[in-house]
């Protein structure tokens, strides 16, 4: 059941969402901006169908099995998920809401100054985004954590967690700056991007990370001077990917500057004083 929603705003967008009678849609603690007052609000730690885009889990609603033993199993499925997301720096709790005894309205928003992309999961593909893009799915979505491995990881940066979407329904997103997407197969079936940029890409799409040049002179500068660093995120296959116009490092930078802390100079990235 699709998820009736209309993504509003411009340079700061929200996404207004309205409910059916009993449908629930649930957000990232922090994500949600009003309601209307038939629509119930309740705060968990557990996930709609017990984290099954990371682990598999049973639904919120229902103990696998019953029980003392079912009982344990689902507080069990809860705290992986709760560890996992305490583990990647994501929220630890959501919100979910449900109209009661009418249509209700929900309105979301992101956190930085952007644009929002309403997902449709069709149930045979997962959608992966990066760290903190989620903003609200309905309850037949699940939303789990994938880690990269350590290798790419540690190289990228921004690759080592990611967030995951799995199961049937429309899940909203949202970044930094204006979104643009593309498929790497229109373009030699590579693309090579700032690892800030990736907003999210659908399962198929195969994420890595490379060095920018080789250890010779222009290497050097790309990573000196080109305010890249040392990395560069590579996408590869077949499949829908977005990416977004402005990094969270780049804003930050410019805040900092603004505020006549900039300690980056004219290096770029690479010396930045930057501790986060």
């Amino acid at each position: 059941m699709t998820l009736q929603q209309e993504i509003v705003g411009n340079a700061m967008q929200m996404a207004v969402v309205s409910l059916r009678p009993g449908q629930t849609v649930y957000c990232e603690a922090g994500k949600f901006l009003f309601k209307t007052t038939n629509v119930t609000m309740e705060t968990r730690l557990g996930g709609p169908s017990g984290g099954g885009g990371a682990g598999g889990g049973q639904a919120q609603g229902g103990p696998s099995g019953g029980g003392m033993g079912g009982m344990l199993r689902q507080a069990m499925a809860t705290a992986m998920q709760v560890g996992q997301r305490a583990l990647a720096g994501e929220s630890l709790a959501f919100q979910y809401f449900t109209a009661q005894g009418g249509d209700g309205t929900v309105g979301f928003a992101g956190v930085l100054p952007g644009e929002m992309r309403a997902l449709e999961l069709d149930g045979t593909r997962a959608w992966f985004a990066e760290k903190d893009a989620f903003v609200a799915a309905e309850s037949t979505v699940d939303f789990g954590i994938a880690f990269q491995g350590g290798r790419t990881g540690m190289k990228g940066g921004e690759g080592f967690v990611l967030e995951k979407f799995t199961g049937r329904g429309t899940v909203i997103i949202a970044g930094a700056g204006n979104f643009i997407d593309l498929d790497p197969a229109d373009f030699g079936g590579r693309v090579e991007v700032d690892t800030g940029c990736v907003v999210a890409f659908e399962e198929g799409i195969r994420y890595g990370v490379q060095r920018v040049g080789g250890l010779n002179r222009q290497g050097v500068m790309n990573a000196v001077f080109g305010g890249e660093g040392l990395s560069l995120a590579t996408l590869e296959g077949s499949g829908r990917v977005i990416l977004q116009s402005l990094t969270i490092e780049s804003l930050a930078n410019a805040l900092r500057k603004a505020q006549g802390g900039d300690k980056q100079g004219p290096t770029g990235g690479l010396f930045s004083t930057n501790a986060g």
